[in-house]
């Protein structure tokens, strides 16, 4: 839970700053965001794929 909030607050502060960015800086924030989040996902995935299996 603690985790979530901190990511629902560091997610405030980016979004805030990314209007003042430039868009392409933006993009590739966005980009590695996106890219940690679906490792994130495939892991969770592959995790619970074993779990259940045993």
């Amino acid at each position: 839970m603690l985790f979530l909030v901190a990511a629902l607050l560091l997610m405030g502060i980016l979004l805030g700053t990314a209007a003042h960015l430039p868009v392409p800086v933006t993009l590739v924030a966005a980009a590695v965001i996106a890219g940690w989040l679906l490792v994130f996902f495939l892991r969770e995935r592959r995790h619970n794929d074993e779990v259940t299996s045993r």
